[in-house]
C-alpha cells in the first residue's frame, strides 16, 4: 500500500485514526495492538505472502533476544552467566538474519555472476524480493546487537517487539529506527494535539514533494534513461540525470517526512533521514546529509565493531572501503549498486587523504564538486547496468552522432516541466537558506506560522489529491532496497 495511494489516504489511514484514539479513551492498553494489526494488514496489502516471512523473522529474533538475556553478562557483578553462548546467539541471529536477505535479494544475482564468469548455466528460478526486507532485517539487527551490548533491556512481550519491526510508517523504506530509540514510546507514550498536528503537517510536505515533484521528475528520467542511449544528444542526457538526482531525493526524502509526520500522529519520534545533501561542499558532509539513518546504522554496526579510525590511517581506510561496499551491495543486487558505493569510498578516500583541507578553504568549489561526483554517481544508480552507464556517461561527456531515431524533446519536455524543475532545484537548499537569513519579527513569524502556513498545507494537500486522482502515480524508489 502506498502513501500516495487513494486506498491509504481516504480509507487505511482515516480508518486507523478513528480506531486508535477510540481505544486510547476507553481502552488505552490496546493502542498497541490496534497498531500491530494495522501495520500487518499494510503491508499484506502488497505483499500477503511474505508476511509469513516477517512473523517468522520477528518469532526467530525474539527467541535470540530471550537467550542472549538469559546468557547475559551481569555488569558491576563479579560472577558472569555464559558469556560464549551469548556471543554464539548473536552469531547465530546475524548469520540467520543475513541468509534470509542474502536468499531473497542476492541469491539470483550471485547465481547470475557465476554464470557470466564461468560459463555455467545454473538456475534456481526467479526468486522475489519482499518490499522493505532491508529495511526491517536491519532494525532487527539492532534490536539484537544492542541487547548484546547491554544497551536495551530484552523486550519479553512478543507483540511489542513485533510492533517495533513492522510498525507501517517506516516498515517499507525507512527511516531505520533502532528499538533503543523508541522502546519507551512503545511502552509508555503520550499523543498529544501538538504532536498530531505537527505529524499531519510533516505528512502533506512529504506527499507534496512525492507526488508534485518526484513523480513529475519521474516522468522525465524514465524516459531519458529507458530510451536508446544511441538516440540521446549530451544536452537530453544531463538533463535525464539532473531529473533522476532531484527524483531520487524527492521521492526519498519526501517518504521519510511521511514516515516521521505518521509516527508522530501516533507518539512515535523517528530520526531525520535527510537534512539538505543537495548543499553539501564534500562527499563526507554528503554522507552525514544523506540517508542519515543508514549512515548512523553502518557506522555504529560495522565501522566501530572494525576498529573505526582507532586503529591507524590504513586500518580507517580500509574499514572505510568496506562500509561503502557494504552500502553499495545493500542498496541492490547489482554490479552498478556496488560500482557505486565504491565509487562514492573512493572520494571518501582521496577527501581523508588531503582533499578535504582544499575543499574546506575553496567552499563553491567544494559544492560543485560534490555536486558533480553525486551526479554522475546517480547515473551509475539508475542505468540497468554498468555498460549502460558507460555508455550514458559517454554521451554526457562526449556527445555523439546519432545512431537510432533521435528522442525527442516534446515527448518530456512542457512548460510545467520546466517550472516544477526550477521549483524541485530551488528546493534542494537555495529557498530553505534565504529564509534562515531573513530576520522577521516574532509578530510575522507567528502570523505566517498560524494563517499563512495552514492555507499553505491545504493548497497543496489538495494538488496532490487532484494530482494522484488524474494520474498514474509510481511506487517509491526505495521500496526496491
Amino acid at each position: 500500500m502506498l502513501f500516495s495511494s487513494i486506498t491509504f489516504l481516504w480509507i487505511f489511514l482515516p480508518a486507523l485514526i478513528v480506531i486508535y484514539f477510540l481505544a486510547k479513551k476507553f481502552f488505552p492498553k490496546a493502542r498497541n495492538y490496534i497498531l500491530l494489526i494495522f501495520s500487518l494488514l499494510f503491508y499484506a496489502w502488497g505483499e500477503p505472502k511474505y508476511i509469513i516471512l516477517m512473523i517468522v523473522s520477528i518469532l526467530m529474533n525474539y527467541v535470540f533476544g530471550i537467550l542472549i538475556a538469559k546468557y547475559s553478562v551481569k555488569k558491576g557483578t563479579r560472577k558472569k552467566k555464559h558469556p560464549t553462548k551469548q556471543t554464539v546467539v548473536l552469531v547465530l541471529s546475524i548469520v540467520a538474519n543475513i541468509a534470509l536477505l542474502a536468499h531473497f535479494k542476492y541469491a539470483n544475482f550471485f547465481i547470475d555472476s557465476i554464470n557470466n564468469v564461468f560459463g555455467s548455466n545454473f538456475n534456481i528460478g526467479a526468486i522475489a524480493l519482499p518490499i522493505g526486507i532491508s529495511f526491517y532485517t536491519f532494525q532487527i539487527m539492532s534490536y539484537i546487537i544492542d541487547l548484546y551490548r547491554g544497551e536495551i533491556k530484552v523486550q519479553k512481550n512478543p507483540f511489542k517487539l513485533a510492533l517495533y519491526i513492522s510498525f507501517f510508517p517506516q516498515l517499507i523504506a525507512g527511516p531505520i529506527v533502532k528499538y533503543k530509540d523508541i522502546d519507551e514510546a512503545i511502552d509508555s507514550r503520550k499523543e498529544t494535539i501538538e504532536g498530531f498536528a505537527y505529524g499531519i503537517k510533516r505528512f502533506i510536505y512529504g506527499l507534496a514533494k512525492k507526488v508534485l515533484i518526484a513523480d513529475a521528475m519521474a516522468s522525465v528520467a524514465d524516459i531519458v534513461f529507458g530510451a536508446n542511449v544511441g538516440g540521446l544528444t549530451a544536452p537530453m542526457a544531463w538533463l535525464g540525470a539532473l531529473c533522476y538526482a532531484l527524483q531520487i531525493f524527492f521521492d526519498f526524502s519526501g517518504y521519510s517526512d511521511m514516515a516521521i509526520g505518521l509516527g508522530s500522529m501516533f507518539g512515535f519520534k523517528f530520526m531525520e533521514n535527510f537534512n539538505l545533501p543537495y548543499i553539501s561542499g564534500s562527499i563526507t558532509e554528503f554522507w552525514r546529509r544523506w540517508h542519515i539513518s543508514l549512515s548512523t546504522w553502518f557506522k555504529e554496526y560495522l565501522y566501530i565493531p572494525l576498529g573505526g579510525n582507532r586503529k591507524g590511517k590504513t586500518r580507517t581506510y580500509i574499514n572505510l572501503w568496506i562500509v561503502f561496499l557494504a552500502t553499495g551491495i545493500w542498496h541492490g543486487a547489482a554490479w552498478n549498486f556496488v560500482f557505486w558505493g565504491l565509487f562514492h569510498g573512493f572520494f571518501i578516500f582521496i577527501e581523508r587523504v588531503g582533499l578535504k583541507k582544499i575543499l574546506d578553504r575553496r567552499k563553491v568549489l567544494g559544492h560543485f564538486y560534490t555536486l558533480f561526483v553525486v551526479l554522475i554517481g546517480w547515473v551509475f544508480f539508475r542505468a540497468s547496468g554498468i555498460k549502460h552507464a558507460l555508455k550514458y556517461l559517454k554521451v554526457m561527456f562526449f556527445g555523439q552522432t546519432l545512431e537510432t531515431v533521435p528522442l525527442q524533446s516534446w515527448q518530456f519536455i512542457n512548460h510545467r516541466m520546466i517550472i516544477i524543475l526550477f521549483i524541485a532545484i530551488a528546493l534542494c537548499g537555495i529557498t530553505q537558506i534565504i529564509f534562515r537569513k531573513i530576520k522577521l519579527k516574532e509578530t510575522v513569524k507567528s502570523s505566517i506560522k498560524k494563517y499563512a502556513e495552514p492555507v499553505c498545507l491545504v493548497v497543496l494537500f489538495s494538488l496532490c489529491i487532484l494530482a494522484i486522482a488524474s494520474n498514474t502515480y509510481t511506487s517509491f524508489i526505495y521500496f526496491r532496497f
